[in-house]
């Protein structure tokens, strides 16, 4: 299978849970160029990665990074934070 594959509709943002377990789970997200995985608060810690395309990374303490396929951020719990997409991109949360 093929992450990419997973995403059969152009919707601005799509979330598909990939894997789970008692432990923690794995979500592949696709955000089309120009599109907002909007403003949203994780009660765990969590980790994205950048699979394909690129996008940015935005929380409430001011953090903003870009990141390309390879690069990952730890996302902080109980902290309000956004991605947008500058062109149609491919990421993988885990929690």
């Amino acid at each position: 299978m093929n992450i990419k594959e997973l995403h059969t509709q152009e919707k601005p943002v799509s979330a598909i849970p990939i894997f789970k377990s008692e432990l923690g789970n794995a979500t592949s997200i696709q955000i089309l160029q120009g599109e907002k995985l909007k403003e949203h608060i994780t009660k765990t810690a969590a980790l994205l990665i950048c699979i394909e395309g690129e996008v940015i990374f935005n929380n409430e303490k001011g953090i903003k990074e870009s990141l390309i396929p390879g690069d990952y951020v730890n996302i902080e719990p109980m902290v309000k934070h956004w991605i947008e997409g500058t062109i149609k991109s491919q990421v993988i949360l885990i929690k």
